[in-house]
C-alpha cells in the first residue's frame, strides 16, 4: 500500500456559541467589510445558523452551535486514499471520532479525525 497524500481543503468552519454569534457575524461583515452569507444548515443536524465567509481562497463557516459555552476552530484535510490514510493515522493513535458532528448528503467519503491537541478535521477523500 503507498502512504497516503495529505492536502489543506478549503474550508475552516469557527463553532461559535450562540451567545456570542451575532457580533461574530457582525465583525466580519460589518467591521472587516466581507461578505457573508446565511446558508442552509439541513445537512448539519447540531448546527442552528451557519454563514459562509469568503477567506482569501478559503471559506470560513461560522457555524452557531447552541450547546457550546467556547468556540472552536474546525479545519478540512483532504486525502488520495481514505483507507490508507487511516491505517497511516491509527499508527500513531489517531481514529475516526465521526460522532462529533453527523453529516447528511455528503458526496465524498469522510471521516471527523482529532489532530494531537484535539483539532478537529474533517478528513475528506478526493479525487
Amino acid at each position: 500500500m503507498n502512504p497516503p497524500e495529505f492536502t489543506a481543503g478549503l474550508n475552516i468552519a469557527m463553532k461559535i456559541p450562540k451567545a456570542q454569534y451575532e457580533a461574530t457575524v457582525a465583525f466580519y461583515r460589518d467591521t472587516l467589510g466581507f461578505a457573508v452569507k446565511e446558508e442552509d444548515v439541513s445537512c448539519t443536524p447540531t448546527v442552528s445558523r451557519t454563514h459562509s465567509v469568503r477567506f482569501g481562497p478559503n471559506t470560513l463557516w461560522l457555524d452557531c452551535v447552541d450547546n457550546y459555552s467556547q468556540p472552536d476552530l474546525w479545519l478540512q484535510l483532504h486525502t488520495d486514499d481514505l483507507d490508507a490514510a487511516r491505517a497511516t493515522l491509527a499508527g500513531i493513535g489517531i481514529h475516526p471520532c465521526d460522532e462529533v458532528e453527523p453529516l447528511r448528503d455528503l458526496e465524498a467519503r469522510t471521516h471527523w479525525i482529532k489532530n494531537p491537541a484535539g483539532v478537529v478535521h474533517l478528513l475528506v477523500e478526493s479525487g
